[in-house]
């Protein structure tokens, strides 16, 4: 499901005129969160922990509403729900792209991506499908052998693109916390530093919990 935003009304109309004019509309911002206490918490229930900050930034994405606009036809489409595609490794070092359901349910999130993994095991090549291509999914990968400073992505520009594109690094512990830095590419047209902000704030916060 989804709605039209009503961009006449909008309090950034000019601000999404003005950025869409661009060659390169997307800025990035690369921070760092502290995930101790979801990394604890992963170890202590047996949780793969990549899936689990798979699973609260996906809830972050559905409570925040920038995240989930997106461009088509020069108007701006408000999805009720964001699904994942995030890169999947295989053993032979080659990656594929995914699509997860979303789901509120974290048990449920790792038996889909579970089954995602299991699946894209037995197969080769990028994994490009309708899904991966829709417009109501976010675009995760992760980058686990590099704690990163910077991510830029491929862009064709022929194609108009507005899904934001996160990227997680390389955990690393730091003043005997676990720190992991995070790139988050966005459409300036549809956001600014401040719904960034926002979410890596809600972000930290939900990987701050010491309970399921």
């Amino acid at each position: 499901m989804h709605k039209f935003l009503d961009i006449e009304n909008w309090n950034r109309k000019e601000h999404f005129e003005f950025f869409s004019q661009c060659d390169e509309p997307f800025f990035g911002i690369v921070a760092e969160i502290d995930c101790t206490n979801a990394y604890q918490l992963c170890k202590n229930n047996s949780i793969p922990f990549s899936l689990y900050y798979h699973y609260q930034a996906t809830i972050v994405v559905n409570q925040t509403d920038e995240f989930r606009y997106r461009i088509s036809d020069g108007e701006i489409i408000v999805f009720d729900k964001i699904h994942v595609t995030t890169t999947i490794s295989r053993i032979d070092n080659t990656f594929s792209f995914s699509f997860i359901p979303y789901t509120s349910s974290l048990n449920e999130f790792i038996d889909l991506a579970k089954m995602e993994m299991e699946r894209i095991k037995k197969t080769s090549g990028l994994g490009l499908s309708e899904n991966t291509g829709r417009l109501d999914v976010i675009h995760f990968s992760a980058v686990p052998w590099i704690r990163f400073t910077g991510v830029t992505h491929p862009r064709n520009f022929k194609y108009t693109d507005s899904v934001p594109k996160i990227s997680f690094g390389k955990y690393f512990h730091r003043d005997g916390r676990m720190i992991m830095p995070i790139s988050i590419n966005v459409h300036h047209g549809l956001m600014d530093g401040f719904h960034v902000g926002q979410f890596l704030q809600l972000f930290e916060s939900l990987m701050d919990n010491k309970n399921i």
